[in-house]
């Protein structure tokens, strides 16, 4: 039976406003029990069952802090801040429920169902020989699983940028990573994010195998939602329900789990071999809604942090550098501890930290180089280590390898580091190739003609909210271009006002670079480019997150792109084929130059004064 993710209780507005500072105890219309917790703006919570024997809570009188249950049948009691028992101490975690808050100030408890879909079909396990099972990291989020006679390939990320051009890899990919890649079994893929769904890399793999099997999840977006309009031929896809073991031979299975916070697009991986797990969670923020196997043979994760706009490429108000340096410090600390944490609940006998492993290496983005200080693998290495000494870590480099046989018996060389000399970081990146590829859509005919704003919001859909945006598109350094578009969309009635609306609104102003933006817009992409990219500046009035905004932007936008042949026919009879590519040419080449000189000036104005 497929995993799927059930709505168990539906607060409005009004009754969420209702909601008191602690505990509060709620049923749904068919009569199930539920804890809510609220603490200021923050909601937890959970079915109002004991763990022990299945009672009932009730509130504690004996709880000071309004933050305690106790059980009905046996007396146990449960801290709903934290999840955990603590009469008798040290027993279980309560299971929480996904609290989702939608914009109008509702919210749902959400469950996946089943739970633990792992356990169907349960597999001892079976004695390992050595180099049964290794695990060889390549780049970023990309390793290669071998398991008997089988090749599996995570994520494959080996050339280009991610998220336009904002991402590149840190690690130079081991010799003959790319035909590891052609000669794997099967390839998993997480999601659609360009640093795990890289399409320079499957234009590169179309070539010598278009028939590869790729296994994705059944993500209401679909993972591989831009292949046809990408020029990739790949013919094997293969999209799979979430919590169905996949048997690729009698030993080695695979299961594909749904994030609980980005169910639409994020998932993560179990691959079991003769009974021996392993478990990748990628960037999953709550995977699998945090119902986790606990005591797998290896465990991966993400680390690093640094993967959003936020609050790098803010500006005016708070944003200051010293605040943003302060805020970014906190959050590297949250996320360390967190990982910690989530190891050292799941107690995994190995754990690695990867998908991490990006830089932002084009001169153009220094300062988010420079000001996105990431988390350390080692350093997270060596916070496990203090609190779970007998977890064996590994600080992966590409082309090292772990032998898992030798791993569970503590062999000293179940690890293999890649031979000395070998490149470990990248020093070049092709910069241009990339760049030029973007800004080509700078010249493209629709932009000659301004309505072309109103088709491209009217395609994207989004209305009914009361928000104004101010697009001013900019070069490289986020100065204004002359020539350049800037305009002002109302979102409460999709209209498209000279001057802000005197009625009160919240207002965001976005600086994007014209490149990124105009190939964003030609091509109907997921706005993701510009924001994790840091390809825009933005400021805010007032300074709160539109959730229902961005999600739409960066995952709900419509699957075929803008029909921009239909918006080209409202004009002018079309030109000769010879005179049109003669002037698309020439615009090219002019808007390309002119972009180049403008933010080549500004840089020897900035060196020399």
């Amino acid at each position: 039976m497929a995993q799927v993710c059930r709505t168990l209780l539906t607060l409005d507005a009004p009754n969420v406003r209702n909601l008191k500072e602690g505990i509060n105890f709620t049923k749904s219309p068919d009569g199930q029990c539920f804890i809510i917790y609220k603490h200021q703006d923050t909601i937890k919570a959970c079915r109002n069952q004991c763990k022990h024997q299945g009672g009932r809570f009730i509130k504690d009188i004996e709880d000071m802090d309004g933050r305690t249950v106790r059980c009905t049948k046996h007396y146990w009691k449960l801290n709903v801040a934290t999840m955990q028992y603590v009469n008798p101490p040290d027993s279980f975690l309560q299971d929480e429920l996904e609290v989702m808050q939608s914009e109008d100030g509702g919210l749902k408890l959400l469950e996946l169902d089943p739970q633990d879909p792992w356990n169907t079909d349960p597999r001892p396990a079976q004695e390992l020989q050595s180099g049964e099972i290794t695990l060889t990291y390549i780049t970023h989020a990309c390793m290669e699983l071998k398991a008997g006679g089988k090749s599996m390939m995570f994520d494959p990320w080996l050339t280009g940028p991610a998220f336009a051009r904002g991402w590149w890899l840190l690690h130079e990919p081991p010799k003959g990573a790319m035909e590891k890649l052609c000669q794997a079994d099967l390839i998993y893929i997480s999601h659609m994010h360009s640093d795990h769904l890289s399409f320079p890399t499957l234009q590169l793999l179309s070539e010598k195998r278009p028939d590869i099997p790729i296994y994705v999840g059944d993500t209401s977006r679909p993972v591989f939602w831009y292949l046809n309009r990408s020029g990739v031929n790949l013919t094997n896809i293969n999209v799979v329900p979430f919590g169905v073991w996949q048997n690729v031979d009698e030993h080695l299975r695979f299961m594909i789990l749904m994030d609980g916070v980005h169910p639409e697009m994020d998932t993560c991986l179990i691959v079991e071999y003769k009974g021996h797990m392993i478990l990748n969670t990628v960037d999953c923020t709550r995977p699998n809604n945090g119902h986790l196997p606990r005591n797998v043979d290896v465990m991966m994760s993400d680390f690093a942090g640094g993967a959003s706009g936020f609050p790098m490429t803010f500006q005016k108000g708070k944003y200051t550098e010293s605040w943003k340096a302060a805020y970014i410090k906190a959050e590297r600390k949250k996320l360390l501890n967190y990982k910690a944490q989530l190891v050292d609940s799941l107690q995994p006998k190995v754990y690695c930290p990867f998908a991490g492993y990006f830089i932002e290496a084009h001169p153009a983005d220094r300062y988010i180089k420079d000001i996105n200080i990431k988390n350390s693998p080692a350093e997270l290495n060596a916070l496990i280590k203090e609190r779970c000494p007998d977890i064996i870590t590994w600080t992966p480099l590409p082309g090292s390898t772990l032998d898992l046989a030798k791993a569970l018996t503590h062999h000293k060389d179940a690890i293999t580091e890649p031979p000395s000399g070998t490149q470990v970081f990248k020093d070049r990146w092709d910069f241009d190739v990339y760049v030029d590829e973007l800004s080509a859509a700078i010249s493209s005919e629709i932009f000659e003609h301004k309505s072309w704003i109103q088709f491209y919001y009217n395609w994207a859909g989004f209305q009914d909210y009361n928000l104004v945006i101010r697009m001013i598109e900019t070069d490289d350094d986020f100065q204004p271009l002359d020539g350049g578009y800037d305009y002002l969309v109302d979102f409460l009635d999709l209209s498209f006002p000279s001057t802000r609306p005197q009625r009160d609104h919240a207002y965001l102003e976005i600086q994007n670079r014209v490149g990124v933006m105009r190939h964003v817009v030609l091509n109907g992409l997921l706005w993701d480019d510009l924001y994790i990219g840091f390809n825009n500046r933005i400021s805010r009035d007032p300074d709160i997150y539109h959730h229902r905004f961005w999600k739409h932007f960066q995952s709900e936008l419509p699957l075929s792109a803008p029909d921009w042949d239909s918006f080209l026919r409202k004009f002018s009879a079309p030109r000769s084929t010879e005179t049109h590519l003669i002037l698309w040419h020439f615009r090219s080449v002019t808007s390309y130059f002119r972009l180049k000189l403008h933010s080549l000036l500004r840089r020897v104005f900035r060196y020399f004064w």
